[in-house]
């Protein structure tokens, strides 16, 4: 139940490279859209109103990024969410510092009301306030007491399982050790690089390259997804390894995502299931 065939899904992705509408954060949305090609999908970055609906009916999967968050681009979100839903095109969440403010958790609430999500990926702090609506976020980063440890990784699993089985989407949590679930089967992932915290935009990538995986593998979202945090977690490795400095560390990235496959990872992946 738990195996995960990295074969099947990359030669998905491979086969059938999806198209990845993504409404995301203006900072970071070149490397998103680099790092969508660099997988062999296609990016296409569209955020006005007036066209998100065509768009995300013409695309294979859809981001939806709150990083730099605007009253125009919640409306667009909107629309594009339930014209992925209309179309049954994967839809993966990232609430970007979503207790920062009043206005994101706002925005948040909303979203989760009116959109079914197939993946929502954040960091602890992020998930524990959309699950809790109580707690304050910490920027885009995670406080540093929200970390998966032996001490509370049961509790952190119940809040996992429960929000996914409450959205019915994937939960991703990302962190030194990231949690992938669909309310049932539990991965926990080891792979990633402390580096990858030095550049700004490695999450909001990888919520592109989740969304890319899962557009070419609709049918297993929660392997596909975890798949891909993985794979995420091993280009970070590698550019640790070969990089001089931040600079070159993004370079490299974007080289090893173009060139895993399904033998790397075998051979790297740290995945751990449990029921």
């Amino acid at each position: 139940m738990g195996e995960l065939n990295f074969q099947d899904i990359f030669e998905n992705v491979r086969t059938n490279p999806a198209m990845v509408h993504c409404i995301t954060n203006y900072v970071t949305i070149n490397d998103v859209a680099n790092i969508i090609l660099a997988m062999g999908a296609s990016p296409i970055m569209a955020d006005d109103p007036m066209e998100v609906c065509e768009i995300t009916d013409m695309s294979d999967a859809l981001v939806i990024n709150m990083g730099t968050l605007k009253q125009n681009t919640v409306r667009s979100m909107l629309l594009a969410g339930k014209k992925a839903n209309e179309s049954r095109h994967p839809v993966v969440f990232d609430p970007v510092g979503v207790g920062a403010s009043t206005f994101r958790k706002e925005t948040a609430m909303k979203l989760l009301d009116e959109i079914r999500f197939s993946v929502i990926r954040g960091n602890i702090s992020e998930i524990k306030t959309l699950h809790q609506w109580s707690e304050k976020s910490y920027g885009v980063d995670a406080k540093k007491d929200d970390i998966i440890t032996k001490d509370n990784q049961e509790k952190v699993i119940r809040m996992a399982k429960d929000m996914a089985v409450k959205t019915g989407a994937v939960i991703v949590i990302t962190g030194e050790v990231d949690l992938v679930t669909d309310g049932e089967t539990v991965y926990f992932i080891k792979n990633g690089a402390a580096q990858m915290a030095r550049i700004t935009g490695c999450g909001c990538m990888l919520d592109g390259v989740i969304a890319g995986f899962v557009g070419s593998n609709q049918e297993n979202v929660l392997k596909a997804a975890a798949t891909a945090v993985s794979a995420m977690g091993i280009c970070g490795e590698y550019a640790q390894e070969n990089a001089k400095g931040t600079g070159t560390f993004k370079v490299h990235l974007m080289d090893a995502m173009s060139n895993i496959d399904e033998k790397w990872m075998e051979r790297s992946n740290q995945i751990e299931s449990r029921s």
